[in-house]
This record gives C-alpha cells, sequence and structure tokens, in this order.
C-alpha cells in the first residue's frame, strides 16, 4: 500500500527527480564524443520505477529517445525472463532490441538497475542515437535497402555489459569488432553509463533523504496528477470520431507499387475522459525495406507526443509532469502487419519520417475537433549518413535535416526546425568543418515564398554539402512528392528536394530515400527542406505583417499583391489599394 504524501513535498521530489534526469543529460552531452549527442541533443535520460514506469525526463532530450524508455524496460524484463535470468545490484544492461521496446536499433538504451537493501526499486537509464551498429552499409540513417531486421546492424537484446560489477570483456571485444568506427561509438556507450551511474546514485541520495516510500508516495501522487490533467482536456473535447488520411512517399522511384505511396489512416475517437486512436486501412508493412514503425517504440511514442503537444500545451498549462500518468487514458490500435505494428523479422531502422508523418496526420485528425490548437501541415525531415575512409580509419556523420511547420492560429509556422517528436539540433558548421572531410557551402532559407495564409507556413532550409575527399552518402526522407496541407483556406507548402551535383557540374535530382551512394572529392549534395502548409485566408492576413515579410526579403511586393491582396509602394502598405484590392474576396 502507497503511503499519502502532502502536495507540496510531492512537488519538491518531482523538482528533485526531474533535476536529476536534467543533471544525467548534461553529463552525456559533456562526455560524449559524436556530434550527434553532443550538438544535436538526440539522446533520452530518464527514472523508472522498478515495473518501469516513467518518473521524470530531460527536458533537452527528443522527444522519440525519452519516451520509448518505459517500453525498453518492458522489454529487458521480457527477455531476461525467457533466459531464465534476474537483475542484480551492480548490473548494467544493454538494449536496442525494436521488437522489445527500442525506437529503432541505433538508439542503444544503457539501464543501470537501484538496489535499496537488496530491493530493486528504480532503473536509470540513458538513450542515444550511435552513428554505426554494423549495419550492410555505413551509418545508422539512411539504411533503406536492408531487407530484414538481421540487415540492419547489431541486434543487442537485454545484455549485461557488466555483470555484478564485472565487464562483460567479450561483450565489449564483440561491439568494438562489429562496428565502423568503433572508438568514437564505444566512447558515446561509455559515456552513457556513466551518466546512468549518477543518475542511480542521486537517486539513492534522494531516496536517502526522503526514504523510498516518501519518493513511491510522490510518484503516485504526480503520476495521478499528470493523468487527471489528461483526462480533463481530453473531457473538454466533444465525443465523436475523426478521419484524417495521408500519403507516404516510400520508395517513389520503385517499380514495385507495394513500395510507394502508402497510405496512413488516423481515426481518433473521444469518449468521455478517454481519447482512442485508430489506424486501420494503414499500409501493409513492407517486409524488405525498413521504413516499417515498431509499435511501442516509435508508433505509441509519436501518438502520445502529439496527443500531449496538442492537448496539454506548455504555453497554457505550464510544466506538466511527465511520466507514465499522461498515456493512461489513450488507446491505441494499429492491426498487426501494417506499417505502424510490423511483424519481426520486418526491418524499421529508417522508421523516422513514417512516424513524423503519422503524427502530422493525426494533427490534421484532430484540426477537425480542435482547429486552434494544430498547425497546417508539417514538412517532414531529412536523415542523412556521411562516410568514408581516411587514414585507414572509418569516419561516419550523421545530419538531420530540418523541416518546418504550418502556421497555426495567431503564429505563423516556425522555420526550418526538427518538427513534431522530433527536437534535434543542427549539427553546427564550425563542428562539421572541424572533424570532417566535408565543406557547407550554404546554410540559409529557401528563397521560395512560405505558404500564404492568415498565418503563414514555415520556412524550409538549404544547406548544401562538398566531399573534400572521396567518401559516400545515404539518405531517409520523405516529402518529395506531397505538399504539406493547407488548412481554411490557406495555400499548402511546397515539398522537399534533393541533388547531387557532380565534379563536371551535372546535376542528379535524388528522391526522399537514397542507399549508399559512392561520392567523389568535389561533389555536392544541396537539400532544399519542405515548407509548411499555410492557415487560413490569405486575405485576411495583417497588411503589416505581409509588409514586414516584404522588407525581410521573404517575397516580394508582386507576389504580396498576388497572395495576399496588400499592394506596396515605396516601402508602405497603400491601404486604399489594398482595400480595393481584397474586396471582392471572402476574408474571415
Amino acid at each position: 500500500m502507497t503511503a499519502s504524501i502532502d502536495p507540496i513535498t510531492a512537488a519538491v521530489i518531482h523538482g528533485a527527480l526531474e533535476n536529476i534526469a536534467i543533471e544525467m543529460g548534461h553529463k552525456l552531452m559533456r562526455m560524449s564524443y559524436s556530434s550527434i549527442i553532443r550538438e544535436s541533443e538526440d539522446f533520452g535520460t530518464a527514472l523508472t520505477d522498478a515495473e518501469g514506469n516513467q518518473l521524470c525526463e530531460c527536458k533537452m532530450s527528443t522527444p522519440l529517445q525519452s519516451g520509448p524508455i518505459p517500453g525498453y524496460i518492458r522489454g529487458i524484463h521480457k527477455a531476461l525472463a525467457s533466459r531464465g535470468e534476474t537483475i542484480r545490484p551492480g548490473d548494467v544492461i544493454l538494449h536496442n532490441d525494436p521488437y522489445g521496446g527500442a525506437s529503432h536499433g541505433p538508439d542503444i538504451a544503457f539501464v543501470v538497475p537501484i538496489f535499496i537493501d537488496d530491493t530493486l526499486v528504480a532503473f536509470s537509464v540513458t538513450t542515444a542515437h550511435h552513428l554505426d551498429i554494423g549495419s550492410a552499409t555505413p551509418g545508422s540513417a539512411g539504411i533503406v535497402e536492408a531487407v530484414d531486421a538481421y540487415a540492419e546492424g547489431l541486434q543487442l537484446k537485454a545484455i549485461k555489459v557488466v555483470e555484478e560489477g564485472r565487464p562483460n570483456r567479450a561483450v565489449w571485444q564483440i561491439l568494438r569488432d562489429n562496428i565502423r568506427a568503433s572508438a568514437l561509438v564505444v566512447g558515446d556507450m561509455e559515456a552513457q553509463i556513466k551518466a546512468a551511474e549518477i543518475g542511480a546514485t542521486r537517486f539513492l541520495e534522494l531516496a536517502g533523504r526522503y526514504g523510498i516510500d516518501t519518493i513511491r508516495a510522490a510518484a503516485t501522487e504526480l503520476m495521478d496528477y499528470s493523468e487527471r490533467l489528461m483526462r480533463n482536456a481530453i473531457r473538454a473535447l466533444p465525443d465523436g470520431t475523426w478521419v484524417a488520411e495521408g500519403i507516404y512517399d516510400g520508395f517513389s522511384d520503385d517499380p514495385d507499387p507495394r513500395r510507394r505511396d502508402l497510405p496512413i489512416k488516423v481515426a481518433v475517437t473521444v469518449a468521455g475522459d478517454e481519447i482512442t486512436v485508430d489506424l486501420t486501412g494503414t499500409a501493409p508493412q513492407v517486409s524488405d525495406r525498413p521504413i516499417n514503425m515498431p509499435f511501442e517504440g516509435t508508433t505509441d511514442c509519436a501518438i502520445w507526443l502529439t496527443l500531449r503537444s496538442i492537448l496539454l500545451d506548455s504555453a497554457v498549462y505550464g510544466d506538466v509532469p511527465q511520466n507514465a500518468g499522461l498515456t493512461r487514458p489513450i488507446k491505441i490500435i494499429a492491426p498487426l502487419g501494417c506499417i505502424a505494428n510490423p511483424i519481426f523479422p520486418a526491418p524499421t531502422i529508417a522508421r523516422f519520417t513514417p512516424g513524423n508523418a503519422m503524427a502530422d496526420i493525426l494533427m490534421r485528425a484532430l484540426s477537425q475537433v480542435v482547429p486552434e490548437q494544430v498547425s497546417a501541415g508539417v514538412g517532414n525531415l531529412h536523415v542523412v549518413s556521411f562516410s568514408g575512409v581516411r587514414g585507414g580509419r572509418h569516419w561516419v556523420h550523421m545530419e538531420i535535416l530540418e523541416g518546418s511547420y504550418g502556421g497555426r492560429f495567431g503564429m505563423n509556422g516556425m522555420d526550418a526546425v526538427d518538427t513534431l517528436y522530433a527536437n534535434t539540433r543542427n549539427n553546427p558548421v564550425e563542428d562539421v568543418e572541424s572533424h570532417l572531410p566535408l565543406r557547407i557551402d550554404r546554410y540559409e532559407l529557401r528563397d521560395d515564398p512560405a505558404a500564404a495564409g492568415e498565418w503563414r507556413g514555415g520556412m524550409g532550409m538549404i544547406r548544401e554539402f562538398t566531399f573534400l575527399s572521396d567518401g559516400a552518402f545515404s539518405v531517409e526522407g520523405d516529402g518529395h512528392r506531397q505538399r504539406p496541407w493547407a488548412f481554411g483556406g490557406g495555400e499548402p507548402g511546397l515539398p522537399a528536394a534533393l541533388t547531387l551535383v557532380h565534379v563536371d557540374g551535372t546535376t542528379e535530382t535524388l528522391p526522399s530515400k537514397v542507399a549508399y551512394h559512392a561520392a567523389r572529392a568535389g561533389e555536392r549534395v544541396i537539400a532544399h527542406g519542405p515548407n509548411g502548409g499555410g492557415y487560413g485566408n490569405p486575405f485576411a492576413r495583417d497588411a503589416q505583417a505581409v509588409l514586414g515579410d516584404v522588407l525581410d526579403d521573404l517575397l516580394d511586393a508582386a507576389t504580396a499583391a498576388a497572395r495576399y491582396g496588400v499592394v506596396i509602394h515605396d516601402g508602405a502598405v497603400d491601404v486604399a489599394a489594398t482595400d480595393a484590392n481584397r474586396a471582392p474576396a471572402s476574408v474571415g
């Protein structure tokens, strides 16, 4: 039986738990070798109870890293039980099974169990995206031709890399022998373990101060509080069902129709204080290409994060405790064998962009019931692996190329940012050029005008890379064939594009997914990020806001007149001409 606790003590313990996760995140960033963790912050840190219920998470971490952590713990418990193994003090457990809670294989967790008086009371967990896990081609992004889970790299299912305080040297040797750029990757792994150990130490210090029973009572109260917030937000919605459908590019250049233009269907049903998201009708899994989404680790996290962001907007609700209570009122249905719930050994490593597309389609369904709480269509991302051999050693680098948000009620869409369940940062130009044989020649907003609307869509970026030595690249992306959707009379956004410029100046248009592609020194990869959709009637846009975009060179005066009905002369709005120009159009 859980002890009762007063709300002030519960809040103090919540703050302490959250600060432990934040400290773990900062320590992990500072100790890591790779820029994907150190600069892009593609990691997660969290504490859970002994069953895996999340107690807190690091605010800097990306939702697709921290969100799956409870699933990692469930997967570890299941794997160890199937082998007749138990968790003991001094163990450190490695896990990356996408059919056992992990988001995909490169997102590797290191788990430190926390014991008090020989009783398992909690887990301290770090997750991070690693730059190579021994897949068929270099890198851990852009692996788009793996025919099954075995081709995606090492499968590490609840492996004790440290057992009762003794390092398992054989496991570490296997990792070093099967991973390219192993010094970099293993260094990141060691940083994860140390950060998790710091979290365990801080938790024990907290338990020493308040007692484990008080911490459990606080955790129960905080999870119940988060659950109440979510249920109240759901209860405020009308009962009913809202449906949306979108198309995921898949492999747009593939002759097999089963691999391209894949439907994703979402039906959202509200009944009282519970919500069900049904993905029935979504495309069947692609059994020999890695764009399938693990149900636990990707599909569930994409849906949870989208609902939490829309229904419990932090601008309104402030700091909502991020824990297992938030997901209790949410049910997800995904037929076994669809791309949102694949059957092993279907490959899953390139699950990011279909998951982002699914979250965007869920938001489109919700736009029918909470139109002022969603954005118009979001521009999806690209993830690129660059690689090569220099001085006899492999180098691998991962770039997350930003998308953009659609406009939303009262706000323009955000330009050139990671979207929905990703909040990773771009790699600074200086960091890339000081460590790698790459040069970044351009990093700027694209020249095309943003999608028109009462609140315009966000603008995509242009990022251009030049190889300074022979190497290779691979890409997983989406949104080359579909324009981000508009809302309420706005204009659809613009699709993304990729171009390879050869040394002789000739160009090659690339699809959204590019398998391992050799590149010569001097060749250039140019990425155009998508523009998000517009929100609302463009003729209702504030004329001064249109003028501001013209003065900022985001559009010209002719476009302002054509798309917004705003006439600009000599750097100012011509009010009379604008009123006359807008008069024939319906505004509202």
